[in-house]
């Protein structure tokens, strides 16, 4: 198993020598670098992989014997966000790539074929659009849809994918011979550490989505504007984030204002624009429904006693997804694992929701910390996901 020489040949791409986080954005050199060493990794194992015409990769093993059995496709992202961590994305890639390793050196013959897959712009860092490879070719999201998207300096979609070598009406890679999807992934809070494991299954995503939020007010002299004569959409969104936090405290949620833009952003001047997007979570489609509308109502209000306007739009939004519960229990028997929810986005929920049977296996986070530099997991935990991967292609691909 070549884990430990993969993860340092990682290491280095996209690292931010300031922070020491990444910035591994899709359609960009470091993300091609990474598409590079994939097809690299794969080669020295005898896999041969399609590159789509958006990026997505995928490489399977062939059982010896021919057969029409369904495959068992594992693999996760190789994207961050931005100055993000090192493990979120990478670490399901690298741990499948190990698992193909491990499952050779203990003489596993697969029954059905096991693949490796890559999923681009999973973070949505680039273009907003979370899950956004997966989404395509699961057929969630059109590409009338998504060559509209722009990212923040007005690059269209299908523009960056061709400046990445990458010809967008290639077509996307087929998922007709997936039976079932693994993804393996870093914890991204603590409950592994609670319950001092190394290893989970996931039960269920909580349902989550992103909302830009258009502040408009008037720019005005800051100094020369009276207060009583603002029309200041900065104050209409310190108070929304503010009313965001409060809500989501009451109800148990989560509700973040994480990036914002202002216009003109000068510093001696009133804005007349302010841009925000929301991320909210929720435990039931309905308590999302009920913090967002919560939050936007709060909003108004506010609009219209500072004068200001306020326009909403749902950029990205998922529904709820529970994995399916026969297969986390038949798999968790495999190690005595937990079974635990999750209240992050991954590529597994946008399959599971395509009607594709799908389990998630966790490696535990020490500090619970992710989508940032201090993101980790020990080197002893990445090998028990490692075996623990293993151990669940091997029951799914191996003899019925």
């Amino acid at each position: 198993m070549r884990f430990e020489e993969m993860w340092r040949d990682l290491a280095p791409v996209g690292r931010s020598a300031a922070s020491g986080g990444y910035f591994r954005q899709p359609w960009t050199s470091a993300e091609g670098e990474l598409r590079a060493w994939f097809a690299e990794e794969c080669a020295a194992r005898g896999l041969v992989v399609a590159t789509d015409g958006i990026g997505n990769q995928m490489a399977w093993w062939e059982p010896d014997a021919a057969t029409d059995a369904p495959g068992v496709l594992t693999g996760s992202h190789l994207d961050s966000v931005l100055d993000g961590g090192a493990y979120d994305g990478p670490l399901g890639v690298a741990s499948a790539l190990a698992a193909v390793d491990v499952l050779r050196e203990r003489g596993f013959a697969p029954a059905r074929p096991i693949g490796v897959g890559v999923f681009v712009e999973e973070e949505g860092s680039r273009f907003g659009r979370a899950c956004l490879g997966s989404r395509l070719v699961t057929g969630a999201t059109t590409w009338d849809q998504a060559q509209e998207l722009r990212d923040r300096d007005g690059v269209f979609l299908a523009d960056a994918i061709t400046a990445a070598g990458l010809d967008p009406t290639a077509g996307l890679v087929d998922l007709g011979r997936v039976g079932t999807f693994v993804e393996l992934h870093v914890e991204q809070g603590r409950d592994l550490v609670d319950r001092d494991v190394a290893v989970g299954l996931a039960s269920e995503i909580w349902p989550h989505g992103r909302w830009r939020f258009d502040f408009t007010g008037q720019a005005n002299h800051a100094g020369t504007t009276r207060m009583e004569d603002r029309r200041d959409p900065m104050l209409t969104y310190a108070m929304t984030a503010l009313a965001a936090n409060k809500q989501a405290r009451l109800a148990e949620q989560r509700a973040t204002f994480g990036r914002i833009a202002v216009e003109p952003n000068g510093t001696n001047a009133v804005p007349s624009l302010v841009t925000a997007w929301l991320d909210a979570r929720a435990s039931s489609d309905d308590a999302l429904t009920s913090l967002v509308e919560s939050i936007q109502r709060q909003a108004e209000d506010r609009a219209g006693r500072d004068g200001t306007s306020l326009e909403v739009t749902a950029e990205s939004v998922s529904g709820s997804v529970v994995f399916d519960p026969g297969l986390a229990e038949r798999l968790a028997g495999l190690g005595g694992w937990p079974v635990i929810p999750t209240q992050a986005g991954h590529d597994a929920g946008i399959l599971s929701d395509a009607g594709i049977p799908t389990a998630m296996v966790f490696v535990r986070n020490p500090t619970g910390v992710s989508h940032s530099p201090d993101e980790h997991a020990e080197t002893a935990d990445c090998l028990a996901g490692v075996e623990a991967l293993a151990d669940v292609l091997a029951e799914l691909a191996g003899p019925a």
